[in-house]
């Protein structure tokens, strides 16, 4: 076949492909540039899930009249100058390819008014030709209007989904950008219904509740400006985590924002996952707004054609400082889940509108009517007395601030995975040797984790040693499943370790370690002494409200909640 340098209509085809890929491509690449140009509000209208109709206008600094052809110029833009400029992009946008994009799939039009002129420029085009052009008024700013996306590209409308899809894919976007400037007003139109409006006032609880509504922005918890500088990364977190009572089937409420850039990262959503690793149960992610700033040469912008990815300079460090300090502020501020959140867990949404007490799973709020949330809210229990066990299962406990229902085996669970971790640390674990070496067979792929992971396992209590292909001794075994099913525990161990994730090793062994430990059981019925002693140890742990896998150890009914049963407030 012939090599040939391809038409200009085929260049602009094939790169408006890599840079507008939906209609919510061709928002964001908007809402981007009116962000760059330092508006304060920002309206975006759509009709027909975004190919009839997108609108977009901003207050921001506005086009000079005779830059504005030029801006429709393939690889123009005011952005960047030299390739110097790469390694630190400010902007959320560079590459000069939005605006020509979107003209070679749509018919555009566009009437901007720079900062101090009293007559803008309005220009519209066909096919990426100007096709007319004029004087008009306008105030500071900039109004972009995109009809007919994809008319002359049919292949590309044909695999569009479903109206509602697409216009769930566009307030995505409006949303993630409202959450990363708080300060900036935003404002939705979906098919003439408001969908969307935030105050920009600055602060991102604001948003939280836009988004999200007010039940979601009660359980946020504030990460308060958190630094880290070291001789290998230098950043900053801020944002919302949000409390386990808010978790989600997906990770679709994870938010990161890089240098105030809306990026996807499994860097940072492995990361943040970890933090809230024992706290949420299995299948449920968290949900939590995160913003990262670090110096520009430490990230690399410039990877991909939607500017959607990031590289980050040193990966392992980012990843360990974002875990620790979401960690840190889950400990400190995470309460015990209140009894209609616990209830909510596991009832069907048809079953939780039959209790009278369970409030409605969101209500929009004005953001002014936000009731004021605590900033720091206890990770310890208050000193409580115990007045019972209800079906052989619960402790029942009363607290200065109410009554606790205390899931007795998900509590031992949590005392023992502590009293491990602590062995561990102080290098005193409690071993049983047994009276002859037991041989223990090993699949290929659990020799290969054995090798990689023979000492941790060994700091854990077991011995072992090689006595052939794939065939170990094993002659001392932790203390707390001695008398257990140790082989069983040794090869879910093995397993468990042989994921390719980020996690702590050491805190998965000593997981698996407590669920096996003979903790008490749902069923067995305890005497008062009993009770009492595993209410004061579970006192003591640094997390007492959730067992290792995340399953709460208990409820809480406060005396107010009472009195509004009781008819007494």
């Amino acid at each position: 076949m012939l090599i040939r340098v391809l038409d200009k209509e085929t260049v602009s085809q094939i790169a408006a492909g890599e840079v507008v890929e939906r209609p919510a491509s061709v928002v964001k690449e908007l809402v981007e540039n009116a962000l760059d140009a330092g508006s304060s509000q920002i309206g975006v209208e759509v009709r027909g899930g975004g190919v009839s109709l997108i609108g977009v206008s901003d207050n921001g600094s506005g086009i000079p009249a005779e830059e504005v052809e030029l801006a429709f110029e393939r690889h123009a833009t005011s952005k960047i100058g030299s390739p110097g400029d790469l390694p630190v992009i400010r902007s959320l946008g560079f590459r000069g390819e939005a605006l020509p994009s979107i003209a070679a799939v749509a018919q555009v039009e566009i009437v901007t008014c720079p900062v101090g002129e009293s007559v803008g420029i309005y220009l519209s085009l066909e096919s990426g030709v100007v096709v007319n052009r004029r004087d008009q008024g306008r105030s500071s700013g900039t109004t972009v209007t995109v009809r007919n996306l994809f008319r002359r590209v049919p292949a590309r409308l044909k695999f569009l989904k479903a109206t509602t899809t697409e216009n769930g894919h566009i307030a995505n976007v409006v949303s993630q950008y409202a959450l990363a400037f708080s300060e900036v007003g935003f404002s939705l139109l979906v098919d003439g219904r408001r969908v969307l409006k935030t105050p920009g006032r600055g602060r991102l609880l604001d948003s939280i509740i836009e988004v999200y509504g007010i039940e979601v922005a009660q359980h946020m918890l504030e990460i308060k400006g958190s630094e880290w500088t070291d001789e290998a990364t230098s950043l900053k977190v801020t944002g919302l985590a949000g409390s386990p009572a808010v978790s989600r089937a997906s990770r679709h409420g994870l938010s990161f924002f890089i240098n105030r850039r809306w990026v996807n990262s499994r860097l940072l959503a492995r990361a943040v996952t970890e933090a809230y690793h024992g706290l949420l149960m299995a299948k449920k992610h968290p949900m939590a707004v995160i913003a990262i700033s670090l110096p520009l040469e430490e990230v690399d912008v410039n990877i991909h054609p939607t500017k959607s990815e990031v590289k980050f300079q040193n990966e392992r460090r980012v990843f360990v400082v974002v875990q620790k300090i979401i960690r840190e502020t889950l400990m400190a501020q995470m309460p015990a889940p209140k009894i209609e959140e616990a209830v909510a867990t596991y009832l069907s949404p048809v079953e939780q509108g039959q209790l009278s007490w369970v409030p409605a799973a969101v209500r929009r709020y004005r953001a002014d009517a936000l009731p004021e949330i605590p900033g720091v809210l206890t990770a310890s229990l208050a000193v409580m007395r115990v007045l019972g066990q209800l079906l052989g299962s619960y402790i029942v406990a009363e607290g200065p601030d109410g009554l606790y229902l205390i899931d007795q085996h998900a509590a031992h669970e949590r005392i023992v995975f502590e009293q491990v971790k602590q062995q561990r640390a102080q290098r005193q674990v409690e071993i049983q040797g047994l009276l002859e070496p037991v041989t223990f067979e090993v699949s290929p792929k659990q020799e290969t984790v054995l090798s990689a992971h023979y000492r941790e396992l060994t700091e854990f209590g077991f011995a072992v040693e090689s006595f052939g292909r794939r065939i170990y001794l094993i002659r001392t075994v932790p203390h707390l499943i001695s008398n257990g099913d140790w082989q069983g525990v040794l090869r879910e161990l093995l397993d468990s370790l042989s994921g390719d994730g980020e996690g702590d090793r050491e805190e998965k062994i000593a997981i698996v370690i407590a669920c096996h430990s003979g903790a008490v059981r749902a069923g067995q019925v305890l005497t008062g002494d009993e009770m009492r002693e595993l209410v004061r140890q579970l006192e003591q742990t640094s997390n007492p409200h959730t067992c290792p896998h995340g399953r709460p150890t208990m409820i809480h009914i406060s005396n107010l909640q009472l009195r509004r049963e009781f008819g007494r407030s």
